[in-house]
C-alpha cells in the first residue's frame, strides 16, 4: 500500500475507493443524505457579540498592607469592675466562700458566746487567707493550668493581670489575714490561718505533680478552717488541767445531767476537724475522676488517673468513716445533742448511697452524682449541728436571759 500511494499520487476520495472492496450494498449506503450537524458557533463571538450583556463598571482594585499581627494579645486596661473580677478569680471566690462558712460554723459551735465582731472578723481573715493561699498556688501552676481545659481561662494564664501584680495581692492578702486574726480574735486563730497559707501554698502544690499523698494533705488543709473558727469563739484544741476531756453520754446512760459548763471540751474541735477531713475524699475523689484526663495531661499524680478504682474505694471508706463521726463522737463531744446521732442519718443513706454506686460501677454519671452530693451535704450536715447545738434551747429562743437561747448555766460555765 505504501509503494501504490508513493507511486500513484491520488486524492482522498480516490484512495478511499481503491483500499475499500466494491460490494452490492456499499453504493446504496453512501448514495444516502446525511444529516449535516449544527454549526456551533464560536466562544469568543458568543460572548464579546452577544446583546444580552451588558457593561459593567469595575473599579480599581487597591492595595492595603495589613499590619503583623503581634505574637500576644495586649494586656486589656484593668478597669475597677475587672480588677476586682481578676481577684475573685485569683482567690477562687465558690472554694473561699466554702472555707469562710466551715470557719464561721466552727465560731457558732464553739462553747464561748459569740458575738458579731468575731464573726465577720473571722470570716473576713479567713477570706483573706484562703484568697493568699490559692493566689500562690496558681502562680506557681501557670504552665500547668494553660495544659487544662478547666483551667486554661485563669487570670494568670490568659494574662489578664502580671505576675508581679498577683503577688503583690497574695503577700498584701496574706498579711492581712493574720493580722486581722491576730488583732480581732486569738494568736491561735493567726498562726493557724499563716499555717494553712504555707500548707496549701507550699507542700501542697508542690505534692501535686510528685505523689498522690497531696490528696490527704489537701484533706488537712480543708479540716483547719472549722479550727480557726474554733479557737476564735474561744475554744481550747489541747486539753488541760481546767479543761480536760470529757464524753457527753447519752441521757439513758449519764447518772446526771451533762453539764454544759464542760462544753470547752478538746474532742469538740477533733470531731469539727474529722468531719471536714473525712468529707474531703468522696468530695475531691469524684471530682477528681471527672477531670483524670486533664489531670493526667498536665501531669499531676492523682489516684483518680493511676487507679480509678482506688480512689473510689477512698473515697468509699471516709464516706462510710463519716456516719460513726456524726453519730458518735459528735453528740460524744458536747458539740450536739444525741438527738443529731438520729437526724443525721437520712442525708447519710443518700451519701453512701452515692459512694457505693460509684465505687461499684466506677463511672463518670456516678462520679458526678456523689460530687452533686458533696456539696449539699455538708451545708446541710453543719446546718443540723447549729440547731443541735448543746445547751441552745430552740423553744425560748430571744426570751431567755442566757441571750439567744443559750442557758444562763453554760454562760456561767463559760465564764468560770
Amino acid at each position: 500500500m505504501r509503494t501504490l500511494l508513493a507511486l500513484q499520487p491520488c486524492s482522498r476520495s480516490s484512495l478511499f475507493r481503491r483500499l475499500v472492496p466494491t460490494r452490492s450494498f456499499h453504493h446504496s449506503v453512501c448514495q444516502q443524505t446525511c444529516p449535516t450537524p449544527p454549526v456551533r458557533k464560536d466562544f469568543a463571538s458568543y460572548f464579546f457579540h452577544n446583546d444580552n450583556w451588558g457593561a459593567r463598571h469595575v473599579t480599581r482594585l487597591e492595595s492595603r498592607p495589613i499590619e503583623p499581627l503581634p505574637t500576644f494579645r495586649e494586656t486589656a486596661v484593668l478597669t475597677p469592675k475587672r480588677l476586682l473580677s481578676t481577684y475573685t478569680q485569683l482567690a477562687k471566690a465558690r472554694l473561699t466562700v466554702l472555707v469562710v462558712l466551715t470557719a464561721t460554723s466552727g465560731v457558732a459551735l464553739s462553747p464561748m458566746p459569740t458575738t458579731l465582731p468575731i464573726l465577720l472578723s473571722t470570716a473576713l481573715g479567713t477570706a483573706l487567707c484562703s484568697a493568699s493561699a490559692n493566689t500562690l498556688n496558681q502562680l506557681q501552676e501557670v504552665p500547668y493550668d494553660a495544659q487544662m481545659a478547666r483551667t486554661r481561662q485563669r487570670p494568670l494564664v490568659r494574662r489578664a493581670i502580671s505576675p508581679l501584680h498577683a503577688t503583690c495581692f497574695a503577700i498584701a492578702t496574706g498579711i492581712a489575714g493574720p493580722v486581722l486574726l491576730w488583732t480581732m480574735t486569738t494568736p491561735l486563730t493567726a498562726a493557724i490561718g499563716a499555717a494553712n497559707i504555707c500548707l496549701y501554698a507550699g507542700l501542697y502544690t508542690y505534692l501535686k505533680r510528685k505523689s498522690i499523698l497531696n490528696t490527704w494533705v489537701g484533706a488537712v488543709v480543708g479540716g483547719l478552717p472549722p479550727l480557726m473558727g474554733w479557737t476564735a469563739g474561744g475554744g481550747k484544741l489541747l486539753p488541760t488541767l481546767d479543761y480536760p476531756v470529757k464524753f457527753f453520754l447519752p441521757s439513758f446512760l449519764a447518772d446526771a445531767p451533762p453539764d454544759v459548763s464542760m462544753i470547752d471540751n478538746p474532742l469538740g474541735a477533733f470531731a469539727l476537724f474529722m468531719l471536714l477531713y473525712s468529707w474531703q475524699f468522696p468530695h475531691f475523689n469524684s471530682l477528681s475522676y471527672l477531670l483524670r484526663a486533664s489531670y493526667a495531661q498536665a501531669g499531676y499524680k492523682m489516684l483518680s488517673v493511676l487507679s480509678p478504682q482506688k480512689n473510689a474505694l477512698v473515697g468509699l471508706r471516709h464516706t462510710l468513716l463519716l456516719v460513726p463521726i456524726c453519730s458518735i463522737l459528735v453528740p460524744l463531744s458536747g458539740l450536739t445533742t444525741w438527738t443529731f446521732a438520729l437526724t443525721s442519718l437520712i442525708p447519710h443513706c443518700f451519701w453512701v448511697r452515692s459512694a457505693v454506686a460509684f465505687w461499684r460501677s466506677c463511672g463518670e454519671k456516678q462520679a458526678r452524682s456523689l460530687f452533686h452530693t458533696s456539696l449539699w451535704y455538708l451545708p446541710l450536715m453543719l446546718a443540723l449541728m447549729m440547731v443541735h447545738k448543746q445547751g441552745v434551747d430552740w423553744t425560748d429562743w430571744g426570751i431567755g436571759k442566757g441571750g439567744g437561747g443559750i442557758s444562763e448555766d453554760r454562760g456561767e460555765g463559760s465564764q468560770q
